[in-house]
């Protein structure tokens, strides 16, 4: 059975992948000299867990100002979420986030379509507006109307990724119809969760998204947005479900031996499942996890564990 994420139910838990994004402000040393079959693992490992998805971000190219905070390690993300599902049975797939506006929509359908069809559907299609100018020109993709562009994206994608075999669209930037698509989705809806903390981000979620992915606010700075959505979708009269999620603080089980930082959880299963309760108290319906680890094996070791003796403490389900 497929993880459902939807409100109303136990909050879920997700992973965004160790390996295919190397930002200094979260990588572990060991991924640097990590690769394929790490990430087979990884994946393997949170399948068994019961993890809701595992996720996969998008850059296609980095500029040398940013490239020693960043890294210039970024895995395409429809090539590694399709290598990984070959690989796992029941865990969803996320992109976190596909920067959709540097690509023409039915491309961006073409890849996700194909997706969601060899996974037997499981896509879940996270979308962000970018932050990278040079990236943007590279690709010869309007920087500045970056936000009005992916808000006429999203309306596109739904077109090109919903029954229709020729999808149309008609818009300020793209135009298309009479063009055929095939494989279709397996899922007749994909999953559109928004990803981004600003105004407009968090606006475009609450009425063009199915969800809504903030991008590391602190648990004491999520209600407000949270209540903002819920009034955005209100006030438009929209009353399909909704996914709030947030990014917990880097987590240990156990007490460590080492220096895991200062704003690590660590614990007892019982003492990180009672903190990480305070998200679907203030509304949150999935929380995405990171692990500190020193090696690909104990990583896997904390997924387990997490899956094991924290997840059913969250109130989540198969």
């Amino acid at each position: 059975m497929e993880p459902q994420l939807s409100s109303g139910q136990g909050v879920r838990y997700g992973i965004q992948l160790p390996v295919q994004s190397q930002s200094t402000i979260y990588a572990e040393p060991w991924e640097a000299g990590a690769g394929a079959a790490d990430l087979v693992e990884i994946a393997r490992a949170a399948d068994r867990a019961g993890f809701a998805y595992i996720a996969a971000c998008d850059h296609v190219a980095i500029p040398r100002r940013l490239a020693e905070a960043m890294s210039t390690v970024w895995y395409d993300p429809v090539a590694t979420l399709a290598h990984l599902a070959a690989v796992t049975e029941h865990v969803r797939l996320l992109s976190h986030v596909a920067v959709v506006g540097l690509r023409h929509p039915l491309v961006t359908a073409k890849q996700y379509a194909t997706l969601d069809h060899l996974s037997g559907g499981r896509l879940i299609l996270g979308v962000g507006a970018g932050h990278v100018r040079e990236e943007f020109e590279a690709l010869g993709a309007d920087f500045e109307r970056r936000g009005a562009v992916l808000d006429e994206t999203i309306d596109a994608l739904r077109a090109a990724l919903g029954p229709d075999e020729f999808p149309a669209h008609y818009g300020k930037t793209y135009d298309f119809e009479g063009l055929g698509q095939r494989p279709r989705p397996t899922q007749p809806r994909i999953p559109v969760w928004v990803g981004g903390s600003s105004p407009a981000a968090v606006r475009r979620a609450a009425l063009k998204g199915d969800g809504w992915l903030p991008q590391g606010d602190p648990r004491d700075r999520l209600s407000e947005p949270i209540e903002r959505i819920r009034h955005l979708r209100e006030t438009a009269g929209i009353d399909t479900p909704f996914t709030i999620g947030a990014i917990t603080e880097p987590l240990y089980l156990g007490t460590p031996n080492w220096n895991v930082g200062p704003h690590t959880l660590t614990g007892s299963p019982d003492a990180l499942a009672e903190s990480l309760r305070a998200y679907p108290a203030m509304g949150v319906d999935q929380i995405q996890v990171r692990f500190r680890c020193r090696s690909r094996a104990e990583l896997i070791d904390q997924i387990g564990v997490f899956g094991e003796e924290v997840g059913p403490l969250l109130g989540a389900s198969g």
